[in-house]
């Protein structure tokens, strides 16, 4: 075998499988997150400028100065976080990189990482770069439609190998956001055991139905133990342009900065330029983005439940977890290759996001990062499920 021990384990990413079977067969994309509508212009004016000035060179490896203190004051105004922009803050090729970077910054072979099920596909691959071992806590819907963990199954995850819990809110896939109290929780559990949360807050702006998004480095005791990971993809419509950053406190972001400098030298110089333009976009923004996704949310809703599906209602993401048992008896990679190839919607099989394939059998994802018009389009495609 020519290739490494670690990758053989690495499981294919559905996620983009599920887009390239999706362009094969000409299917409406609800599968990969990323939006088919328009950035902000003015987003875009800042890019193609920063290139005419010619910003097309290597950047500081951290991150551009001006981009490291705009981020420093977003958590400051936002979030009543002091965070120092020089020693406490990194710019990667998006979230992504982040994560991987936080994982080989703090954790060491042998250690347990917490994090909750189901989740993010990338978690796994990271857990076996690092030689770690995860440890999973289910989340399930409850009676009243809301994502719940099990305070005690979450207790007995931590034990004297546990380095580091991975709290994803608002989450993927689920679109749970985390209350409070469920934070205070994580929160004791990681101060009473000497435990790092790494947090992926990339859908930090949206959310639904009055749900808040905390981070968890707000609360006591967490700032020093916490790596804020957040991004602009998901926020501003970029998904391409590859920009995330983490916030941690500085003998933390040490090991941080190192991976992140061994693995990508620095994010694009001119899209930074551009960040900078970004972060200074005005709360009117923000309010319409989490309308217009409120909108997007209730048509896809919708159009599920009126061919059959059982979703979960998200609080916030894009992103909608439903049960097709009352549908088809096939298992969810069947169901959702035939979604693809003969309905014309391709959508994410729920395998990738659990530990075991019986928690997924009858799971998939859909995504509803969508014009309107393409949600329709779809809303069409899926009455082929009445009929076959």
């Amino acid at each position: 075998m020519r290739t490494s021990i670690r990758t053989q384990h690495f499981p294919e990413s559905i996620i983009r499988e599920m887009t390239r079977i999706a362009l094969d067969v000409g299917a409406i994309n609800l599968s990969q997150g990323y939006p088919d509508f328009a950035a902000p212009q003015v987003l875009k004016d800042a890019a193609t400028q920063a290139i005419l000035d010619d910003w097309n060179q290597y950047s500081v490896t951290w991150g551009l100065k001006p981009l490291r203190d705009a981020i420093a004051d977003h958590y400051r105004r936002r979030y009543g976080m002091e965070v120092n922009p020089d020693t406490e803050v990194v710019v990667c090729c998006g979230a992504t990189e982040c994560m991987i970077a936080a994982m080989l910054g703090v954790v060491n072979p042998g250690d347990e990482v917490i994090f909750f099920e189901p989740y993010y596909e990338s978690y796994i691959p990271n857990c076996f770069i690092t030689q770690s071992t995860p440890r999973f806590v289910s989340l399930r819907p409850s009676a009243d439609g809301r994502w719940e963990f099990d305070p005690d199954e979450l207790r007995r995850a931590f034990n004297e190998r546990t380095k580091v819990i991975i709290v994803n809110s608002p989450h993927n896939p689920t679109g749970k956001v985390f209350t409070r109290e469920e934070l205070q929780l994580i929160a004791d559990l990681c101060i009473e055991h000497d435990v790092i949360a790494v947090t992926d807050e990339i859908y930090e702006f949206i959310t639904y139905d009055g749900a808040q998004h905390i981070p968890i480095a707000t609360l006591p005791g967490m700032a020093e133990r916490t790596i804020t990971i957040s991004g602009m993809s998901k926020t501003f419509s970029v998904t391409g342009w590859r920009l995330g950053y983490a916030v941690a406190p500085e003998d933390l972001m040490i090991g941080v900065r190192k991976a992140h400098d061994f693995m990508s030298v620095c994010a694009a110089t001119p899209l930074q330029i551009a960040g900078v333009t970004m972060m200074a976009l005005g709360d009117d923004y923000y309010l319409r983005l989490r309308q217009d996704y409120a909108q997007r949310r209730a048509l896809a809703l919708e159009m599920l439940r009126e061919v059959g599906f059982k979703p979960v209602v998200p609080q916030g993401a894009y992103y909608i977890m439903a049960d097709f048992s009352a549908i088809s008896d096939e298992d969810d990679i069947t169901f959702g290759l035939r979604m693809a190839r003969d309905i014309g919607v391709a959508c994410v099989p729920g395998s990738p996001f659990f530990s075991r394939p019986e928690l997924s059998r009858s799971i998939v994802r859909f995504a509803f990062c969508k014009k309107q018009e393409t949600l329709e389009q779809a809303r069409e495609r899926l009455q082929k499920l009445k009929r076959s």
